[in-house]
C-alpha cells in the first residue's frame, strides 16, 4: 500500500530537480516593462502589477517578450498565467539561441500551453530545421510523407483541463534532452529529443497567441555551478 501511495504522489507532484540559481526575476510591479526585456512585434504592456500579452489585430506574427541570458543548457521557467477570456487561444514559452544559424530565429524548443492541452516540442531538429531545406518545404507543404512522420516524432500533446480567468502557475524546465512541464504542482508530462539538448539557450521568451493571457511572478533559474 505505501509503495502505491508512494506511486500515486510521484505522479502528482512538480518535478523535484534542483535549479536554485536566480538568473533573472520580475514581478511586474514596476511602471512598464523594465530594461532587460527585449520585444517582437508586441504591444504587450504591464499594467496592475501584470503583463498583459498583446498582439496587435494588424500584426503577421504573435506577440513575443523576452529575456536575453547567457547561453545555458539546463534551464528553468517560471511563471503565473490566467487565460482572461475565451479569446486567448495560448501562449509559449520558447528557448533560443540567436547565434545558432541551424533553425529558423534559433528556436531551440517550446512549450505551448493552451486551456485545453500543453505541447512539447523539439524546434532546432524538428519543424524549425533549417538543414536540409526542411523548413522552407514545410512551409511550402511540400513535406514527404517519411518527412511528415518525422516531424510528428519532435513534438508531445497532453491534453489537459485550465480554467477561464483562474491563475495557473507553470513551470517549464530543459535538462539534458529532456523538457517537462507542471502546472499548480502538478507533473503535467515530459519530452525527450535530441535538440532540446542544445548547450547555449540564450533567449527565453513569452508569446502570446493572440490576446487575453495574462502572466506575474516571471523567473529563470539555471542549474547549481
Amino acid at each position: 500500500m505505501k509503495t502505491i501511495l508512494s506511486l500515486a504522489l510521484l505522479a502528482t507532484t512538480a518535478f523535484a530537480a534542483d535549479y536554485p540559481r536566480v538568473i533573472f526575476s520580475d514581478d511586474f510591479s514596476a511602471d512598464g516593462f523594465g530594461k532587460a526585456w527585449g520585444h517582437y512585434k508586441s504591444s504587450s504592456v504591464v499594467k496592475d502589477g501584470v503583463l498583459v500579452g498583446i498582439t496587435a489585430p494588424t500584426s503577421d506574427h504573435s506577440a513575443v517578450d523576452n529575456i536575453r541570458i547567457e547561453g545555458e543548457r539546463d534551464l528553468e521557467v517560471s511563471v503565473k498565467f490566467r487565460f482572461v477570456s475565451d479569446k486567448a487561444k495560448s501562449f509559449n514559452v520558447w528557448f533560443d539561441d540567436k547565434n545558432y544559424k541551424g533553425s529558423h530565429a534559433g528556436h531551440i524548443c517550446q512549450a505551448t500551453i493552451s486551456p485545453t492541452s500543453v505541447n512539447l516540442a523539439d524546434a532546432k531538429t524538428g519543424g524549425f530545421d533549417l538543414t536540409g531545406g526542411l523548413y522552407d518545404r514545410k512551409k511550402a507543404n511540400q513535406l514527404t510523407d517519411d518527412e511528415k512522420k518525422m516531424l510528428a516524432s519532435k513534438a508531445s500533446r497532453i491534453p489537459v483541463k485550465l480554467k477561464l480567468e483562474g491563475w495557473h502557475t507553470l513551470v517549464v524546465q530543459t535538462e539534458g534532452d529532456e523538457l517537462r512541464v507542471s502546472i499548480d504542482g502538478k507533473k503535467i508530462g515530459s519530452f525527450k529529443s535530441p535538440g532540446i539538448n542544445h548547450d547555449t539557450k540564450s533567449l527565453i521568451s513569452l508569446t502570446t497567441n493572440a490576446v487575453d493571457v495574462e502572466y506575474d511572478d516571471f523567473s529563470i533559474k539555471g542549474v547549481a555551478k
